[in-house]
């Protein structure tokens, strides 16, 4: 739980980088997006492209569009574009339970169409979404347009929506994929937020999760926010989430110029764009910001009565083992002091008093006490367990899927779940790339898909937010598959 929640009067946190679609902002040209989006697919207006940089909001973009898509459209969601042809068609069959066993590239098309002529002639329609299609290999592109032929006399079987980076539309001039790029009939673009914007948004989120008082980030704070994110929503939020930690450490409830500076300042350049090193970087400063929660932590805890701002004193020994080495940085805002690593003592004032020293009959118990298990390792080797255990067959229901880099958000999702459905029936499983790795939740592993149907209506409210959907275990088993060997 971020620690400033309480001290601003926060229901959640509000600057999360994964995709939660309550906290979709419509501001700039994002709603006005959506609507065309969700016109296009129930129009049936053929082929859709939407391309922004990293950190735009695209993934956010798509989640929402899931969930605003009426009944009668049934989503095929493709997170794992660097697909081959075949592997492609098999994951979109699959998805529409159909049985590819032993089916070769023409037997699955053929298979595929029926299928699609089936949900046709129940009045129901299909798109695929494809996120981060600019990874995809062109021959797979090339499939694509192969499949936008499936049509009846009047209306496409299947539609297919784009999500990518700017690289997308360099393959797409290609001269092989013209027939593709002539296929598309609508094409948007995610701008970065115009600096006249970043204030809506900031406010937006802090309302969402439940801020109910005046205006926190005043104009130079938002003014700095929004000159170093250069309007990407991604950076937005990590800068806002720092700027936050650091007016709490210092004790108030304005956010002021030099918070945005020590935000800034601590996290430098984060988001490097087709950098070899991003995957570190990003990880990094997802570290850091572990690091500088616990130093916050850890301060609050040796200043509890005080009212001045919080001074950090040294971490108990079981705190600091816990923190990983790239959490040694800490957000240093100039007017506060913070620690300088997790498990290090900060420079008390002079008046400090010192605090009282332990008998040795105390310590030998502290240190005996074991770590609690680390969840996230534990839910992905069970799920690796289980996927490779199991028999052929089965179903599961995906939850949701998140960047593998937000462990902490990931700790707190699998806490929450674990309320409402028993923790042994949740698995983690790996997906994504290596320059953007993924995690997915799964609930149960059922033997019928009618099982994972009636698991799936029988859900909470809270974990129907990223609309959770039945996932066959063999699909599922491809996918891991050919994440573990990229």
């Amino acid at each position: 739980m971020t620690m400033y929640l309480e001290h601003f009067g926060l229901r959640e946190a509000p600057f999360r980088i994964t995709p939660h679609t309550e906290f979709f902002f419509s501001g700039a040209n994002r709603g006005a997006t959506l609507e065309a989006l969700l016109y296009a697919i129930t129009a049936g207006e053929g082929m859709v492209k939407v391309t922004g940089e990293v950190g735009s909001g695209k993934t956010m973009l798509c989640r929402v569009l899931m969930e605003r898509l009426p009944q009668k459209v049934e989503t095929i969601y493709l997170a794992v574009p660097s697909l081959s042809r075949d592997e492609m068609l098999a994951a979109i069959a699959v998805d529409l339970g159909i049985d590819t066993t032993g089916a070769n590239t023409t037997k699955l098309v053929k298979l595929l169409q029926d299928k699609l002529i089936e949900v046709h002639g129940a009045g129901k329609q299909v798109v695929a979404l494809i996120d981060e299609a600019h990874a995809m290999p062109l021959a797979t592109l090339e499939e694509i347009r192969l499949l936008s032929n499936l049509e009846t006399n009047k209306e496409k079987l299947l539609q297919i929506v784009l999500f990518g980076q700017p690289e997308l539309d360099a393959h797409l001039a290609l001269p092989n994929m013209r027939q593709l790029k002539e296929r598309i009939t609508h094409a948007f673009n995610l701008s970065p937020l115009p600096p006249r914007d970043v204030k809506d948004y900031v406010n937006f989120r802090l309302r969402q999760a439940g801020y109910h008082g005046p205006d926190l980030f005043g104009p130079e704070a938002l003014a700095i926010i929004a000159d170093a994110s250069e309007g990407l929503t991604r950076r937005i939020n990590i800068y806002a989430d720092k700027t936050l930690l650091a007016a709490f450490a210092a004790g108030t409830h304005t956010v002021n110029a030099d918070h945005a500076r020590a935000a800034v300042s601590d996290t430098q350049i984060v988001m490097t764009r087709r950098s070899p090193k991003s995957v570190a970087v990003v990880a990094g400063v997802m570290g850091l910001v572990a690091g500088v929660a616990i130093g916050y932590l850890i301060a609050m805890q040796s200043s509890t009565t005080a009212p001045a701002p919080p001074v950090a004193s040294a971490a108990p020994k079981n705190v600091a083992e816990s923190v990983p080495p790239v959490a040694a940085a800490t957000l240093s805002p100039p007017p506060v002091a913070v620690p300088a690593a997790a498990g290090k003592a900060v420079a008390k004032p002079a008046d400090a008093k010192p605090a009282p020293a332990q008998s040795p009959e105390v310590r030998p118990a502290a240190a005996a006490s074991e770590p609690p298990p680390d969840a996230v390792v534990t839910r992905l080797a069970a799920g690796r367990e289980m996927l490779a255990s199991g028999t052929p067959g089965g179903y599961g229901v995906q939850l949701m899927m998140t960047d593998a880099r937000e462990k902490a958000y990931l700790e707190g999702y699998l806490t929450e779940a674990g309320r409402t459905l028993k923790p042994e029936s949740l698995y983690l499983f790996p997906a994504g790339t290596r320059e953007a790795p993924r995690i997915g939740v799964l609930y149960g592993a059922f033997p019928e898909r009618g099982d994972a149907l009636a698991a799936l209506d029988a859900l909470p409210a809270p974990l129907k937010q990223f609309k959770p959907y039945v996932r066959p275990l063999d699909g599922l088993r491809e996918d891991v598959r050919r994440t573990d060997r990229r």
